[in-house]
């Protein structure tokens, strides 16, 4: 029996009053929570759409107390995964320093080993820049953008892009390419290990040319000098450990400063940590770390005495109203400079490429033809073959796995260049070798079988400059 309007009318009218309950329940639910960790700090998990509409996930980090409205900041990570645990020191600081704090979860999707889109994460930090700005207890108009290394390239660029950003700070940001950076963290640490000056040669120069010509080395090309031209009014602390080994310090400073000052920015700070490490933590000389947290096995160092002072005391004039005018401490000793990566060229990775075609010629020949097989030669294609794969895989495994690829050393040198180098050498005997066997064969072998050598020949001729160029005969 079918219910009366006015009955109908009321049990819909109920029933959509219990399902907004609900929904309103379930919203409570499903808001971020904030809870005191006992340490005078208040966190509240959130997570917020960066760029592409990726889910980010992150914690919100505030002074316990009164909220009032304050000045917030947006931690960007360095290079590679970065989850946010790696930033709960400079989080906390700038937190207990009154400055609320957000710090997240770097992306994995769209960021890899391969891939590096800087654009994207300077869209997520600016995400992070608008979920602060609604927080409650912070001053809109007085959000900024903390970058650690890599995120000093990112925090200059999400700010160049938005005038939501109210300030920046950098920490270990270089002034130059990702690849010549990339050389010159290669090559510091290559010589902390006791490797001698032409194979780190080899890494910053024809190896560094390849990754580009290649494009196996993401992002080779961006310019953070564009980037910091475009920041005209935006106030930025620069800062750099004393003993920053992975960034020039001395050159970025250098290049920090000047860039800024020629785009009329009259409020850039340039500083120096004392007995800072790159990413201003405590060391003794760059390589270590001295006390802290431990984060996937490795310590990360306590923050560097005067370290979070300087960033906090100089955000909080920032948001007052008064940032310090321009001005720079003198740069610490540079041990290495930082050099040009060849541009590139097309026989950065054609010729290994004919090489490799060369020496396989005739093994592949003597697979698909029968016929006489002259073993010196065959040793020249095999030894060839292997001397070129090494020469490359070597130093490159450099750039893939950083300076512990070249251990152990020996005589100044990786001891498996030793090895490249023992087969460069057999290669040159070999040739030498094959030539004096087809010599003495002469007039016997046909047109077919000196059209079989012919490829494996002129290889062997090529490979000696090639050699010489990539840095073996060094």
């Amino acid at each position: 029996m079918p219910l009366p309007a006015t009955s109908a009318s009321l049990i819909r009218a109920v029933l959509a009053v219990l399902s907004g309950a609900l929904a309103s329940a379930l919203l409570v639910l499903a808001a971020p929570v904030a809870y005191a960790g006992g340490d005078g700090l208040v966190r509240q998990e959130v997570t917020f759409r960066g760029g592409g509409g990726l889910l980010l996930h992150g914690t919100i980090l505030s002074k316990d107390g009164p909220p009032g409205p304050g000045p917030g900041i947006v931690l960007v990570g360095g290079s590679g995964a970065g989850p946010r645990q790696e930033y709960r020191q400079e989080a906390e600081a700038f937190a207990r320093a009154g400055i609320t704090t957000l710090v997240y979860d770097k992306r994995t999707v769209g960021y890899s080993l391969l891939h590096r889109n800087l654009g994207l994460l300077a869209d997520d930090a600016l995400a992070g820049v608008r979920l602060l700005q609604s927080s409650s207890g912070v001053d809109p108009r007085q959000v900024g953008l903390w970058g650690f290394s890599e995120g000093g390239w990112v925090a200059p660029l999400a700010a160049s892009r938005s005038a939501d950003v109210a300030f920046v700070v950098t920490i270990g940001g270089s002034g130059y390419d990702p690849l010549r950076t990339e050389t010159w963290n290669l090559t510091t640490h290559l010589r902390h290990r006791g490797v001698g000056g032409p194979f780190r040669r080899t890494v910053a120069g024809p190896t560094a040319q390849f990754m580009a010509s290649t494009g196996l080395f993401p992002a080779a090309g961006y310019d953070p000098v564009r980037v910091l031209e475009r920041l005209h009014r935006t106030p930025v602390l620069a800062l750099w450990g004393e003993h920053d080994t992975q960034v020039p310090p001395q050159e970025s400073a250098r290049i920090f400063r000047e860039t800024l000052a020629r785009a009329g920015n009259r409020h850039v700070v340039i500083r120096f940590i004392a007995g800072g490490a790159h990413n201003g933590h405590r060391t003794s000389d760059g390589f270590d770390r001295i006390g802290g947290p431990l984060f996937h096995g490795k310590k990360l160092g306590e923050l560097a005495p005067g370290y979070a002072q300087t960033m906090t005391s100089w955000v909080r004039a920032v948001a007052a109203g008064h940032p310090l005018t321009s001005s720079a401490t003198p740069a610490p000793g540079q041990a290495l400079t930082t050099t040009p990566v060849p541009g590139h060229a097309w026989y950065a990775w054609l010729a290994p490429a004919l090489l490799l075609l060369g020496f396989a010629a005739y093994p592949v020949s003597a697979l698909l033809r029968r016929g006489p097989v002259l073993r010196p030669v065959r040793w020249l294609a095999g030894l060839g073959l292997l001397a070129v794969v090494a020469a490359v895989a070597c130093p490159f495994a450099v750039f893939v796995a950083g300076d512990s690829a070249a251990a152990p050393v020996a005589w100044g040198r990786p001891a498996v260049w030793l090895v490249v180098q023992g087969l460069a050498v057999a290669v040159v005997a070999s040739a030498g070798v094959s030539a004096a066997a087809l010599w003495r064969r002469r007039p016997t072998p046909s047109w077919a079988a000196w059209l079989r050598v012919a490829p494996v020949g002129l290889a062997a001729v090529g490979f000696v400059p090639w050699a010489v160029w990539w840095g073996v005969a060094a």
